[in-house]
């Protein structure tokens, strides 16, 4: 069993620095060393020298979109899985709008067997909801698949769960993270027929985020709370614009609350209610 050592990092993890060694066995890390404890070296063990060098845990992103398959002259899971390494990312969950969806097991299992052949990180890959696949979510395994996304928003193809009995569905049976992507679509349509009422067709690029405005995100998240109540799944994480007033969000896990503002996009993780992505404070 080849073991690896990394000698003289400066480590930094969970807010603590510290100068020392690490040691990997089995693919493992087994133990850390500040610099000058004793080190029982072992027999096998490849070195590296990081002198000089920072060592820190892997990044896990949880929304990427490597647009395979159907969309691969943007990118695909061979190239972005080794962008993503070389910034530093070494685990990725993967989001089902490609082209076809990964709507169903058959889809899923083809990324799947893809991502074995050519990623350079680990990687796992949500199952998309539709208003009628509620069966497909159901035998899906939380052991092998990351989560569940809903684009309560506008999406492509049929990935627009906009009917309620769906939503309540998947909420309130589904033992998986839910990711639901909130906008309004009704919102949406008639903040769009405002825009092109006034300019046309070709709407300037600016007024997207009016289109798909704060009111969009504050409607259909609000719903997802309301689903999100009597759910099962342990975590529901929410992703929407940014907003200009989140004052309704605090956090309640950890000491006295606290008001957030949100620096782009933010996500919820319901578990309690816990703020685990791009806030600051």
């Amino acid at each position: 069993m080849t073991s690896y050592c990394i000698q003289h990092a400066l480590m930094i993890n969970e807010g603590v620095r510290i100068n020392g060694s690490l040691l990997i066995r089995g693919g493992r890390i087994e133990r850390i060393f500040r610099e000058g404890e004793p080190f029982p070296m072992p027999d096998d063990a490849m070195i590296i020298d990081a002198a000089g060098k920072i060592l820190m845990p892997g990044v896990i992103d949880d929304q990427v979109h490597f647009r395979e398959p159907g969309l691969t002259h943007k990118g695909d899971i061979y190239t972005e899985s080794r962008a993503a390494v070389a910034g530093g990312v070494t685990s990725f969950m993967d989001m089902p709008n490609t082209v076809p969806q990964a709507v169903n097991h058959t889809l899923l299992e083809e990324k799947y067997a893809r991502a074995e052949k050519v990623s350079a990180a680990n990687y796992s890959f949500y199952l998309g909801a539709t208003n009628n696949n509620l069966g497909e979510i159901l035998r899906t395994d939380p052991a092998t698949v990351c989560g569940i996304k809903i684009f309560m928003g506008a999406s492509t193809g049929n990935m627009l769960v906009d009917n309620r009995a769906a939503l309540e569905g998947i909420f309130s049976r589904s033992s998986l993270l839910i990711a639901v992507h909130c906008e309004d679509d009704a919102t949406i349509r008639s903040n769009a027929a405002l825009f092109r009422e006034k300019y046309g067709e070709d709407v300037p690029v600016e007024f997207h985020p009016a289109i798909r405005s704060t009111e969009a995100c504050f409607i259909s998240s609000s719903l997802a709370v309301e689903l999100a109540k009597n759910m099962t799944p342990a975590c529901i994480s929410f992703i929407c614009p940014p907003v200009k007033n989140c004052n309704y969000l605090t956090i309640k896990d950890r000491g006295p609350a606290k008001k957030l503002r949100p620096r782009s996009a933010f996500i919820i993780s319901f578990s309690v209610i816990r703020i685990i992505q791009d806030w600051e404070t």
